[in-house]
């Protein structure tokens, strides 16, 4: 039996008015109207009115009938569960009969709605759907082909991953041939739906589609020149997932597929071009990238630099012409979420600093205002991968294309070219070093171009030359090139300002101790800027700031550059409330802030570490709360704490013993244990790293706690989190160094962990070496219960520490390997060579490290005797033979 529903007149009626509200402009009629669809929802049948009005009350408008079919889809997402059976029928049957409305606007709410059902787990419970909807595709009439089509392709997007298990009994297997029949169909919507069906399939390597795979190529080929730009932008998207799946099938035709997206990266429709764009990012991801293109690179460099250039549209949206804007505020939605990245604690190296393992610093991000990907930027992206790609090979296709564009009289030209010098950076840098002496005055030049533009995009392209610009004499390039920088600081346009003050952080970071002489003349205008910038740029200039301190170190401790930098930031520091996430870039800022300026801090330092120890302790009470009872308070923003305890640990660092009072005063000791035992990997990372901060700065606050804090130092040496792993294995190393004798008792609860992470392949190296001084340290307080092991880890214990700066970590490491050697001298014996190998990368060891280095080697020589030492070492590198024979006599 047909369920039969009619509605009564009065309550459509009323509903047709609410209907009509809720279009009102007016937030308060809007509020009133959201309260009584709440109230309506009590009603069993209210949902029946909503499915009526929009699929048979033909003579209401369309817009408010898609609205009441829009309402009726959230109230399916919400309560579906609990709509009566006779409710749910009545609005299957009533989707599926009117997928086929003459409306475009109202076939596709129906198909809104009907994925929504799907998706809520019905695709099981509504089992004639999908052949229904199968069999309409064939009907005569183009709207019910249409709308049975759409809806297809919203399910297809919904559902991919039910449609291809066993669940449904394997529905792929009839529909994707079907799909394949309509992409030759006369109407272009009916192709497009059928390509993106499809598409959704191709990643995931579906079976179905795999069984048809070459069908499947073949007639994308036949739709490589469709009228339609949607079925052209779906015959891309396609390609650019096959490259990654099936590369296979690809590679016979991969000529005449490269023809084609040469072509459409060019296409009048910038949808289409951006799609095919992807494929070149994609393509230089894969192995045969350099044999494939390299014989396109000379009409696709071309298509790449001028698909470079602001299109007149995005010129308007960036308001390219409005020079001056800095006293205008900036609009709330401006202002991307920041994330904060958690403190890592990780080793010195010879190289430069520390491990760079942040590089995404300086991807192409000039123009945050427009929709964030665009043609220009992903052509910028393709260009700068296959920079990488092809090296200095690329360089004889962009050099001609360059000295045109970098000398142009149109701007936006003029502009485009100093985009490709910053894209090729560092693919070409060895290649460019010779033209660098002519193009970096240049670019020092273009810096007061009159367009805002082009000073903001040369403030990036000579961001991403700053390491070869801190190589040469620092009057040549780096003096202009800063003095430059800093006007730019304080330019009158904020995109300006923001790009420039990006660039100084980078050549702050190349730079680092080069930057002292010219402190005073900085600080000058990092603390102008503050009375200058808007919000949006006030949070990058804290970044500049932490960076600068970060770079010289306790060159920053003077009085009167204290004077000059402390008034702003404490100012800014009183105006922000502990809800203002504003807070977070201030508060990494003021961390290493505190950390250069050691001593000098002391005066700011007590209302800081109060605030930081509120913020915790905040956090963790409203995640109680939230645990306890999660409807009534929500989930606190845990970044909060995150950002004060690395805070506190920048405290600790700088401050050392002085901050011993505070910690006595505080019960910071308590929260951190909670912290240590959050859900969320993040707070343990930056909970582990106070932890070992404030053992070397009081650890008479923290030896009583100990006993609760090694076991869980012990379950988080997890080498799947790596950076809580990190900054937990850290930590044992400095407990160990301040407990002495009294570690034995917690070696067992770490020791095993620790040798199978160092035994691990693919281990990051800051890891490895964190390990390795742990490894040490604990064998150098406690011998005779690590050193049995000392087999299972020596060999990747000397290599991960080879390479790192002689400092007090690896002093206190090497005198552990030592002592356990003297312990169990056999458990060297097989690898002794790499043991000889590490013992050579001190640069200078103290005195009496060296002894034992000496006692050591003479030890094993003398043990073999001469003839076997000789053999012995004549498998040595020739530099490892002369520097033992020169510093130790063997």
């Amino acid at each position: 039996m047909e369920y039969e529903w009619k509605p009564d007149e009065q309550g459509l009626q009323q509903i047709l008015q609410l209907l009509k509200e809720s279009q009102s402009p007016d937030t308060t009629i809007q509020r009133t109207v959201q309260q009584k669809l709440e109230q309506l929802n009590q009603y069993p049948d209210f949902n029946n009115y909503l499915i009526f009005v929009l699929t048979k009350l033909k003579s209401e408008d369309e817009p408010t009938r898609s609205l009441s079919g829009l309402i009726l889809k959230n109230n399916v997402k919400a309560h579906f569960q609990n709509f009566p059976n006779g409710v749910t029928d009545f609005i299957k049957s009533e989707c599926l009969n009117n997928i086929g409305d003459s409306s475009p606007l109202i076939r596709a709410t129906v198909g809104i709605l009907i994925t929504t059902i799907a998706s809520k787990g019905e695709l099981q419970n509504w089992p004639d759907l999908l052949p229904k909807l199968c069999s309409l595709l064939d009907s005569e009439d183009y709207n019910t082909c249409e709308g049975a089509f759409g809806a297809l392709q919203k399910i297809c997007e919904d559902s991919a991953e039910i449609l291809d298990s066993d669940v449904l009994d394997r529905p792929l297997n009839i529909m994707i041939p079907k799909f394949l029949q309509f992409f030759k169909h006369s109407s272009p919507k009916i192709r497009s739906h059928a390509v993106a069906c499809v598409n959704q399939f191709i990643i995931s390597r579906t079976q179905a589609l795999m069984l048809h795979i070459d069908s499947f190529i073949e007639n994308l080929f036949a739709l490589a020149g469709d009228e339609e730009p949607e079925v052209r932008k779906n015959v891309c998207r396609a390609l650019v997932m096959l490259l990654e799946v099936r590369m296979d099938r690809l590679l016979p035709h991969m000529h005449n597929i490269v023809e084609y997206m040469l072509q459409r990266t060019q296409d009048q429709d910038e949808n289409v071009a951006l799609e095919a764009c992807e494929f070149w990012l994609t393509l230089a991801e894969q192995p045969i990238c350099k044999d494939v293109l390299i014989r396109h690179l000379p009409k696709l460099i071309p298509v790449l630099v001028n698909g470079m250039k602001y299109s007149d549209i995005d010129i308007i949206l960036l308001k390219g012409d409005v020079e001056e804007d800095e006293t205008i505020p900036d609009s709330e939605q401006d202002i991307r979420p920041r994330f904060h990245r958690s403190r890592t604690v990780a080793q010195q190296h010879d190289e430069d600093g520390i491990e760079e393992e942040d590089d995404d610093d300086d991807e192409i991000d000039d123009d945050d205002t427009i929709s964030d990907w665009n043609l220009r930027k992903c052509s910028a992206a393709a260009l700068d991968v296959l920079a990488n790609v092809y090296r200095d090979e690329l360089l004889p296709h962009i050099l001609p294309l360059l000295k045109e564009l970098l000398f142009h009289h149109e701007w936006v030209v003029k502009e485009s070219g100093i985009l490709v010098l910053g894209a090729i950076a560092e693919g070409c840098m060895q290649g460019m070093i010779p033209y660098l002496p002519e193009l970096i005055p240049h670019l020092i030049q273009c810096l007061s171009d009159k367009k805002a533009l082009v000073r903001s995009i040369t403030c990036w392209t000579l961001s991403r030359y700053a390491h070869w610009v801190v190589s040469q004499p620092p009057d040549t390039y780096l003096k202009p090139l800063m003095t430059e920088l800093l006007k730019r600081i304080l330019d009158s346009n904020k995109r300006v300002q923001e790009a420039a003050c990006s660039a100084f952080a980078t050549l702050e970071e190349e730079a680092c101790t080069e930057l002292v002489p010219y402190l005073a003349y900085i600080l000058d205008t990092l603390v102008f800027a503050f009375s200058k910038y808007q919000h949006k740029n006030l949070l990058i200039l804290y970044d500049a700031i932490g960076t600068l301190a970060d770079s010289v170190g306790h060159h920053l401790n003077k009085p009167e550059y204290i004077q000059m930098l402390m008034p702003p930031l404490i100012q800014k520091w009183n105006m922000l409330k502990d809800e203002d996430k504003d807070l977070f870039p201030l508060l990494e800022c003021l961390s290493s802030v505190a950390t250069a300026l050691q001593s000098g801090f002391l005066p700011y330092c007590e209302p800081v570490y109060q605030r930081c120890v509120n913020l915790v302790q905040k956090t963790l009470a409203q995640a109680m709360l939230n645990n306890a009872q999660p409807d009534q308070y929500e989930a606190p923003d845990k970044d909060f704490m995150i950002v004060a305890l690395d805070l506190l640990s920048g405290l600790a660092e700088g401050l050392g013993g002085n901050i011993e009072q505070l910690v006595a005063r505080s019960n910071i000791l308590t929260l951190m244990y909670q912290c240590m035992q959050d859900k969320m990997p993040e707070v343990r990372q930056s909970s582990f790293a106070l932890l070992g901060d404030l053992t070397k700065a009081c650890f008479q606050h923290v030896k009583p706690c100990i006993a609760d804090f090694m076991p869980i130092l012990g379950t988080n040496l997890n080498p799947e989190f790596i950076s809580v792993c990190n900054n937990a294995t850290w930590a044992i190393g400095e407990i160990s160094i301040q407990m002495g004798i009294e570690m034995q008792p917690y070696i067992p609860m770490v020791l095993h962990q620790l040798v199978e992470i160092i035994n691990r392949p693919n281990t990051p190296k800051t890891l490895l070496e964190n390990t390795a001084i742990t490894i040490g340290r604990l064998g150098y307080v406690c011998p005779q219960e690590v050193a049995p092991m000392l087999q299972q880890f020596i060999r990747p214990w000397c290599t991960s520490l080879r390479n790192i700066r002689d400092n007090e970590e690896k002093d206190s490491a090497f005198r552990g390997i030592c002592t356990m050697i003297s312990v169990n001298p056999s458990g060297v014996i097989q690898d002794f060579i790499f043991f000889c190998d590490a013992v050579a990368s001190w640069i200078n060891p103290k005195d009496d490290l060296r002894d034992m280095f000496c006692k050591i080697l003479h030890g094993f020589k003398n043990q073999v005797g001469d003839e076997n030492w000789r053999r012995f070492s004549d498998q040595f590198p020739l530099p490892l033979k002369e520097r033992l024979a020169a510093f130790y006599g063997v």
